[in-house]
C-alpha cells in the first residue's frame, strides 16, 4: 500500500492550476476583445456609403473582347 500512497502524494504535487494569473489573462482578453467590437462598431456606422445610382451611365458589353460579339 505503500506505493499506493507515494502515487497519491505525487498526483497532489504535479496538481497544476492556472490560478489568479491565469483567469487575470484570461479576463483582460475576453474585456480587450468586446471593446474592439465596440469600438469596430461605432467606426462602421460612421461610414458614409454613396447613394445608389437607379440607371449605369454606360452600358458595358456582355463580352470584355472587343467585336468578339460581332463575329458568327
Amino acid at each position: 500500500m505503500t506505493w499506493l500512497t507515494l502515487w497519491q502524494v505525487a498526483v497532489a504535487e504535479s496538481k497544476v492550476t492556472p490560478g489568479v494569473l491565469g483567469f487575470l489573462v484570461v479576463a483582460l482578453l475576453g474585456l480587450a476583445t468586446y471593446l474592439l467590437i465596440r469600438s469596430m462598431n461605432r467606426q462602421i456606422r460612421r461610414i458614409d456609403l454613396p447613394p445608389k445610382e437607379t440607371e449605369p451611365d454606360e452600358e458595358l458589353p456582355d463580352d470584355p473582347v472587343s467585336g468578339a460579339a460581332d463575329r458568327p
